[in-house]
């Protein structure tokens, strides 16, 4: 699920913003690619739409069966300058890192790592479930006052859940405040992200400073009769206090928003930056094996980065 990010998402030419817009439903495609062993729909980032407050990565990863020794398959990678939020709606995925986490996660539950300056991680097989594997990873891109810090990693078993006007559906908070329930896990800048499991039409609030958009896991949403399934972003641009959705099937589907993000960001492989400077040492460090990302105790073989594409010759990109 972790990356890797290239200029077919993202143009690395130059560090850039979100760009948020008025009120809108612009609707994207995903890009389809496969991560380790799993297919992946990629929703953000997009050309045009790099960020949506701070958040700047989702992928919708599955369904896909899996075994007990096999899944996702992704090895040891570095990250810097982001947070993971790895979030399932079917299975079981093991998460370790180089800070010595070891974590089975199922659904419900949320698995957030900070990486600050340079951590490394590696997601598995748990080595004892078999069956579909479903669910989404997002980033959000740390800010100037936290990026150069230290790595961190949470587990939260339990997260604010509550039900939605009208027995309409329920609401899980993974992170920041939504509807009077606040996520205990860290974020660092103003930002919500939010699973909405949906039976009927709803309207959920919003906050007219902030901007945001859904990402359909499951089922079909449309906002002002405009349809948005599976594999698409519908970005919602700012200034709305509460949004209609009009649900005609059972439905889960994740709400991300905040904040417009002020900082222009890099994003290349697995790094969000500022500078191509920034991601060259990155990429240096994790070529030669230093101990910037320290070491993950996996059986799975290290994932190497190639240079980034201006580093090589026309050739090789």
């Amino acid at each position: 699920m972790s990356g890797p990010v290239s200029t077919v998402d993202a143009p690395a030419d130059q560090a850039d913003t979100g760009h948020p817009e008025p009120p809108c439903l612009e609707v994207s495609d995903s890009r389809e690619a496969t991560v380790g062993a799993i297919r992946v729909r990629r929703a953000l980032p997009r050309r045009g739409r790099r960020t949506v407050g701070a958040w700047c990565f989702a992928d919708h990863m599955g369904p896909a069966d899996v075994t007990e020794n096999s899944g996702l398959d992704i090895g040891p990678h570095p990250h810097i300058g982001l947070q993971t939020v790895t979030w399932l709606t079917d299975g079981q995925v093991l998460h370790r890192d180089s800070l010595g986490s070891e974590q089975v996660i199922k659904p419900g539950q949320l698995n957030l790592m900070t990486s600050g300056s340079a951590v490394s991680h590696a997601e598995e097989a748990t080595g004892h479930y078999r069956g579909t594997l479903e669910g989404i990873q997002m980033w959000t891109a740390l800010p100037e006052a936290t990026r150069h810090g230290a790595p961190a990693f949470e587990h939260h078993a339990e997260l604010p859940r509550a039900d939605l006007d009208g027995g309409s559906g329920a609401a899980t908070v993974l992170l920041g405040d939504f509807g009077g329930l606040s996520s205990p896990a860290r974020h660092d800048t103003p930002l919500v992200g939010v699973e909405l499991d949906l039976r009927a039409p709803v309207t959920v609030p919003l906050r007219p400073d902030w901007e945001y958009a859904l990402v359909v896991l499951r089922g079909a949403v449309a906002v002002r009769d405009q349809p948005l399934h599976p594999g698409r972003l519908g970005y919602l641009g700012e200034g709305r206090d509460e949004l209609p959705l009009d649900v005609r099937e059972p439905t889960r589907v994740m709400l991300i928003g905040g904040e417009p993000f002020p900082e222009p960001i890099l994003m290349w492989w697995n790094f969000v930056g500022r500078n191509r400077e920034e991601i060259d040492a990155a990429y240096a460090s994790w070529a030669r094996q230093d101990d910037r990302f320290g070491r993950v105790e996996s059986s799975l073989p290290l994932i190497p980065a190639k240079a980034p594409y201006w580093q090589r010759t026309p050739g090789d990109r």
